[in-house]
């Protein structure tokens, strides 16, 4: 049988005679310091020092890893702009990835909508401008047939979680071209620091096929393949290649497809997932974030989820992700497929999917109307505006993932107050410029009767004399958890049943919170933690887990497990046996 490969090119993990882990070097010298992997700065003990070749290349001093937090934070507190704190922390994760991580931990509510949304937004725009040291997988069409020989060149042999996107719909912001693989970087950061999956195991990617955007095409200093979008059967082609080199090269991987277009989101998932074990958080995630919370809402209402009548806005891959997951969720709670889809309306630009729409795709032809379902309405044009829709279907639940501001006006809030005293309110757009609602006019115009949550993070709305949070519905508190569940039962496919679960999860998670919608953001981790668990006991009942040692663990037992292979921001060890420099 053949020795297993090291984790890394540059180090295998390895345990001493008291059974202590410890990294078996084989990089030394300057080489060390400038892998972010190994590298620990001023925190080398003496005999790291001498026997590693780095002495006299770095202070004197041997600093405890709460020193370096210390002088870290107090530098990133300098920090004029979030843009500034967003690079400042990239720059740090490419130098010292476990300092980076320990620095997270202690400061993850301040620091989440600075690496993610909604400060990653911006660093999207500019990532060729802002571009300084190589993170990650990328692979374009200039190399797409040698994709494979391209992922020999990544040193990481047990790549456990990859992020991928061809960057064509990034947040609200649409086609940003190669600046996309921010986002792959950004996610993948939430994964080790919100699930615990350790950095050596992940690995961003940017599929680069092209940009529709002539502004990116003409700019000199554009990173990127310099033309258009590859479409049709070259596309595919293309994600085929990807996909065959991935498995071959980490067949343990699990795939996140993250910011496909709309029509390509779906069928991307539909073609590879039951190939590759891969999930799109943008259908999938969102849709259980969404759900998670409408149930929470329902249960401050002291009602139920299929008490409500919902109206989602925007018809791309998050709206369609958010109705279908309210519909599983209806039917999860006893409605039929006809009773649940009666309860969820759809409105695009052209006003509430209808069937006769020009345009329409197959992934939002189940919520299209008919003209007989619109008996009794009272409406103006040939389709049902969003207000006209509100009103004619009663709507107890408003749900935003558009990408347009201000889309959501006062009045058709206020009309929501006819079908229920508490309306629910979720302008779920990212980033913050693009939310279809301001928080604080939604409680204003409702007087305080609202349950508002959003996206990116808002601070508690002060109003008369009293204060109301505002829920943060952030894709955050599922995809690490799912991922995560996935990695631990080695799961063949991420069913729909382990996604409503991670959904299911989430709402129990937020019973302990009192009047809120979800956790906080500070309680990320330990949410995690209980979505893998339950994820990973579905990926058993789904019949999908290819770990057999798990699967006659108890709940507790399975429990254990994961806490234990949660990876931690500590320094090891680090050892140079051969001596060589």
């Amino acid at each position: 049988m053949p020795e297993p490969l090291p984790v890394s090119r540059y180090y295998d993990v390895k345990r001493d005679e008291q059974g202590q882990r410890y990294l078996d070097v084989r990089v030394t010298g300057l080489a060390l310091l400038q892998n972010p992997l190994l590298n620990k700065t001023t925190a080398f003990t003496r005999q790291e020092r001498r026997e590693l070749g780095i002495e006299g290349l770095i202070p004197p001093h041997t600093s405890t890893l709460q020193e370096q937090k210390d002088r870290t934070y107090l530098r990133y507190l300098q920090q004029t702009t979030d843009l500034g704190k967003h690079e400042y922390l990239r720059a740090l994760q490419d130098r010292n990835e476990v300092l980076f991580y320990a620095m997270l931990e202690d400061h993850l509510e301040e620091m989440l909508p600075i690496l993610y949304t909604p400060t990653v937004g911006e660093a999207v725009r500019v990532f060729s401008h802002i571009y300084r040291y190589p993170r990650g997988f990328a692979v374009s069409t200039e190399d797409i047939d040698r994709a494979d020989e391209l992922l020999e060149n990544v040193p990481l042999n047990d790549v456990r979680m990859i992020v991928a996107t061809d960057s064509s719909a990034i947040l609200g912001i649409g086609d940003q071209g190669f600046g996309g693989m921010a986002i792959s970087i950004g996610k993948l950061s939430l994964y080790t620091a919100a699930g615990g999956v350790g950095p050596d195991k992940t690995l961003p990617v940017e599929l680069d096929v092209g940009t529709d955007r002539q502004d990116l095409i003409d700019d000199p200093l554009y990173l990127g393949v310099h033309h258009k979008r590859l479409t049709g059967p070259a596309y595919d082609e293309f994600l085929d290649r990807f996909v065959e080199a991935v498995s071959a090269r980490y067949p343990k991987t699990i795939i996140q497809w993250e910011d496909f277009a709309r029509g390509t989101a779906f069928r991307v998932l539909e073609r590879y997932r039951r190939v590759v074990p891969s999930f799109n958080d943008d259908i999938q995630g969102t849709g259980a974030m969404a759900l998670a919370g409408l149930v929470s809402a329902a249960r401050l209402k002291g009602e139920r989820l299929q008490d409500q009548r919902f109206v989602v806005v925007g018809a791309g891959a998050g709206g369609i992700g958010v109705a279908s997951a309210i519909r599983s969720g209806l039917m999860r709670a006893g409605l039929s497929f006809a009773d649940a889809n009666a309860h969820v309306y759809v409105v695009d630009r052209h006003g509430l999917l209808m069937h006769g729409q020009p345009g329409l795709e197959d992934h939002q032809l189940s919520f299209a109307r008919h003209t007989a379902d619109l008996l009794g309405w009272k409406i103006e044009g040939e389709y049902p505006t969003l207000h006209e829709t509100v009103v004619n279907a009663r709507a107890t639940a408003l749900l935003g993932l558009t990408g347009v501001p201000g889309l959501f006006r006062q009045h058709t809030v206020e009309a929501m107050l006819e079908h229920t005293p508490r309306p629910i309110i979720f302008p779920l757009s990212n980033p913050t410029s693009n939310v279809e609602a301001q928080p604080a006019d939604v409680i204003r115009w409702t007087d305080g009767a609202a349950i508002v949550a959003t996206g990116s993070p808002f601070a508690d709305i002060h109003h008369g004399d009293q204060i109301y949070p505002v829920g943060q519905g952030n894709n955050a508190f599922i995809f690490p958890g799912l991922g995560f569940g996935a990695i631990i039962s080695r799961a063949r496919e991420i069913t729909d049943g382990m996604v409503m679960e991670a959904a299911q999860t989430l709402a129990d998670e937020t019973i302990p919170h009192g009047n809120r919608v979800y956790p906080p953001i500070s309680h990320i981790r330990e949410v995690s933690v209980k979505v893998a668990v339950r994820v990973a006991r579905q990926a058993i009942t789904d019949g999908v887990c290819a770990e057999r040692r798990i699967r006659t663990l108890t709940d507790s037992e399975l429990e254990t497990l994961i806490r234990s292979r949660i990876w931690t921001p500590q320094y090891l060890p680090l050892r140079n046996p051969t001596g060589v420099k």
